[in-house]
């Protein structure tokens, strides 16, 4: 499924073929802390299907609990995580963040992981009130 993404402030945009059935979901602690929020969604895709259209991302490295290490990539500008990747030259794969994409609300996640560090309210929150807008 092609793809096009861009940041919040559209500095960064691109263009990606992503599996839909390969979209999953993470509750590791440094997802939580990299979205700001509870977890992180994201697709795999090999790095000859990843292509940025414009601008170029800000990148840090992280030590994830596993022990490898993860370039973050995101807008140096407004701050919108777009991908990580392996900490390699050059990378061979990206996990690209599903929030910064058009076609979001058609990848939904089909597995998840790190479940041990899911923040248990967020597990279900069909039961909160909810408004169309704000």
């Amino acid at each position: 499924m092609k793809v096009h993404g861009a940041c919040h402030c559209g500095r960064i945009t691109y263009e990606a073929e992503v599996d839909p059935d390969k979209v999953s979901l993470c509750n590791c602690a440094d997802c939580q802390v990299l979205s700001g929020t509870a977890y992180r969604v994201s697709a795999p895709v090999p790095a000859e299907s990843f292509h940025l259209l414009t601008g170029q991302p800000k990148v840090y490295v992280k030590t994830a609990e596993s022990g490898a290490r993860r370039r973050q990539s995101f807008c140096e500008n407004c701050g919108t995580p777009i991908a990580s990747s392996p900490d390699a030259d050059p990378p061979v794969s990206y996990s690209l963040r599903i929030g910064s994409m058009a076609e979001r609300d058609q990848l939904p996640p089909r597995r998840q992981q790190w479940c041990r560090s899911a923040l248990g309210w967020s597990q279900d929150i069909s039961g909160l009130p909810a408004k169309p807008t704000q």
